[in-house]
């Protein structure tokens, strides 16, 4: 089961660009990283420039709602805005693992979050809320369902 667009919708009541039925197969808060159909959060400084995640494969971000968007970000992108990233990245992680809802079997496609050492190794309580996510989402996407 992959993550989707409208399930952002259902997250962050601010947006812009095209609001069609995309789904993600990545998401990423690293722009160097390779993330095919990404959506790229860019939690810390250190994340790299929207351009270069596009150029990665990003498909649509998170932006900070008081930072302007890059010039040449095209209109139809999808953007959705917040004033806390991290929150954002524990929200959405938190989302997808609802949407499994245990649902998880050996052949069903996933969205992939790759998710650099560096923001989980902040010294904040989102970054650990973050790990937490990570390592129960990773738990479930190693379990197989026998039926």
């Amino acid at each position: 089961m992959l993550l989707a667009l409208k399930d952002l919708g259902s997250l962050f009541n601010d947006k812009r660009g095209i609001q069609d039925e995309i789904l993600f197969c990545t998401v990423s808060d690293r722009a160097a990283m390779e993330q095919p159909k990404g959506l790229f959060v860019p939690v810390n400084k250190e994340s790299g420039e929207l351009l270069e995640a596009i150029s990665n494969g990003a498909v649509a971000a998170i932006w900070y709602k008081n930072e302007t968007l890059p010039h040449y970000i095209p209109t139809q992108f999808p953007v959705f805005f917040t004033n806390d990233l991290a929150e954002a990245m524990k929200d959405i992680i938190t989302l997808y693992i609802e949407k499994l809802d245990g649902e998880m079997n050996k052949h069903m496609e996933r969205t992939n979050f790759k998710i650099s050492n560096e923001t989980l190794l902040n010294k904040n309580k989102q970054s650990y809320d973050i790990a937490g996510l990570l390592a129960n989402l990773t738990s479930q996407n190693n379990h197989e369902r026998r039926g």
